[in-house]
C-alpha cells in the first residue's frame, strides 16, 4: 500500500487525466452496441463484431451497415469519432464534478436533487433516475429548487420498480478519483448521491465502485485494492458476492459464458451482474486498458456503463491508454447538461484536480 486512509494520497494530474480519458473512451466503445446488447444479448453482440472483423475487440467497433445501430450512435464508430457524443454515462460524471464543485464533500441528498432539477434534463434520464426525476416534479414547489427544504422525504424518490439497476453504478467514479487513498469517503459520497434514486444492491455497487476508484492508486496489486474497495459494503451483499464471482473467474477461458449462466433471468440492467462483469474484466486484464475495455463490452449486458466504467478504473490505476483511443475524439466532450453542449478535457480535468485537492 501506498498511502493511508487517514491522510490520503497526493492529487495526481495524471491519473485524473487518464480516468477521464478512460472513461469517456471507453463510454465511446460500448455506445454502438448497446441497443443491440439488450435487444438480441451476448449472441447478438457477438455476432456484429464478427461480422465486423473485430474480434478480440481492441479498438472502436466498425459500422455495419446492415446491423441496428441506432443514428445517434454511428457518430461513435470506428472512422466517424469526431468528439465524444453526449451520454448519460459521462453526464453525471460531469455532474458529480458540477455538485462538488459547488458544495464540497459535504453536499447532501437534496443538493443532488437540486442539481438533477436546475442541470440534468429529464429527457436525458433512464429507469430509476426518470422515475425518481418524476417523482421529483410531481412533489417540488419553486421554493426547493431556490433553495429551501423539499417538504416532503427525498427517500419517496428512490421507491421504483428500478433501485436496483445499474444507473447509480455509473454516477460514482468521480467521487474515487478525488479521494485518492480514502476509499471510506469515497464510498460515502457515493452512497448520498445514489440514495435519490436507488437502494440496496444498487447503493452497494456504487460505493464498490467509489472505494476501488480512490483504492487503486494507493495499492500496487489489483487484488489488494478488491479487497479495500470490498471493505465499504456489506459482505453478505449479493453485490460483495458478485465482486467475489467476477474475481473468481478471472483468467477462466469461458469466463463470460459463466458470468451469463450464473446471472441468468437478471436484468441486463441490473447492478450485480454489470458489476461482476466489471470486476472480471479489470481482474482478467489489469494494466492493459484496451483489452479490458474491449472485453468488458464484448461480454454484452449494458456495454456503454461497462466500457465507461472500466475504462475510468483503468486510467486511475496507472493503466496506460493507447492514443487510438484518445485521438479519435480530440478532447472534446459533449454533454447535455444545461448550458453546457461541449466542454474541453484539459478543462474538465483541471477542474477535477482543483476539487480533489480542496478535499485533501
Amino acid at each position: 500500500m501506498r498511502g493511508q486512509q487517514s491522510g490520503g494520497l497526493p492529487v495526481e494530474t495524471g491519473r485524473i487525466r487518464a480516468a477521464w480519458q478512460g472513461r469517456v473512451s471507453g463510454c465511446l466503445l460500448g455506445k454502438p452496441l448497446e441497443v443491440l446488447s439488450f435487444r438480441e444479448g451476448l449472441a447478438g453482440v457477438r455476432r456484429y463484431l464478427h461480422d465486423a472483423g473485430a474480434l478480440p475487440l481492441r479498438d472502436y467497433v466498425p459500422l455495419v451497415e446492415a446491423a441496428a445501430v441506432p443514428d445517434d450512435c454511428r457518430a461513435c464508430c470506428r472512422g466517424r469519432i469526431d468528439r465524444a457524443q453526449p451520454d448519460d454515462d459521462i453526464d453525471y460524471t460531469l455532474l458529480a464534478l458540477l455538485l462538488v464543485e459547488r458544495h464540497g464533500a459535504a453536499f447532501r441528498i437534496d443538493d443532488v436533487a437540486r442539481a438533477w432539477l436546475t442541470l440534468l434534463p429529464a429527457g436525458a434520464t433512464w429507469t430509476a433516475e426518470r422515475a425518481a426525476y418524476r417523482t421529483l416534479l410531481d412533489r417540488m414547489a419553486d421554493q426547493f429548487v431556490n433553495g429551501e427544504a423539499p417538504g416532503f422525504d427525498l427517500g419517496e424518490c428512490s421507491d421504483n420498480e428500478y433501485s436496483e439497476w445499474i444507473g447509480a453504478q455509473i454516477r460514482a467514479d468521480l467521487y474515487g478519483w478525488i479521494c485518492p487513498g480514502r476509499p471510506a469517503l469515497a464510498a460515502e459520497l457515493a452512497r448520498r448521491d445514489a440514495s435519490l434514486s436507488h437502494r440496496g444492491e444498487a447503493v452497494h455497487a456504487a460505493a464498490f465502485i467509489a472505494a476501488l476508484a480512490a483504492a487503486l492508486p494507493a495499492f500496487d496489486d489489483m487484488d489488494a485494492a478488491l479487497e479495500r474497495a470490498l471493505a465499504e459494503i456489506p459482505g453478505d451483499s449479493l453485490a460483495a458476492q458478485g465482486v467475489q464471482f467476477g474475481r473468481s473467474v478471472a483468467g477462466l477461458p469461458d469466463a463470460v459464458a459463466r458470468l451469463h449462466r450464473h446471472f441468468e433471468g437478471m436484468s441486463p440492467l441490473h447492478a450485480v451482474n454489470n458489476l461482476a462483469l466489471v470486476v472480471w474484466a479489470l481482474r482478467a486484464h489489469a494494466g492493459d486498458y484496451s483489452a479490458a475495455v474491449g472485453e468488458a463490452v464484448s461480454a454484452g449486458w449494458d456495454t456503454d456503463c461497462n466500457g465507461a466504467t472500466v475504462g475510468g478504473l483503468c486510467g486511475v490505476s496507472g493503466a496506460s491508454i493507447p492514443a487510438r483511443w484518445t485521438t479519435p475524439w480530440r478532447g472534446r466532450i459533449g454533454t447535455r447538461l444545461a448550458g453546457q453542449s461541449e466542454l474541453q478535457l484539459e478543462n474538465v480535468v483541471q477542474r477535477t484536480v482543483e476539487v480533489a485537492r480542496a478535499i485533501a
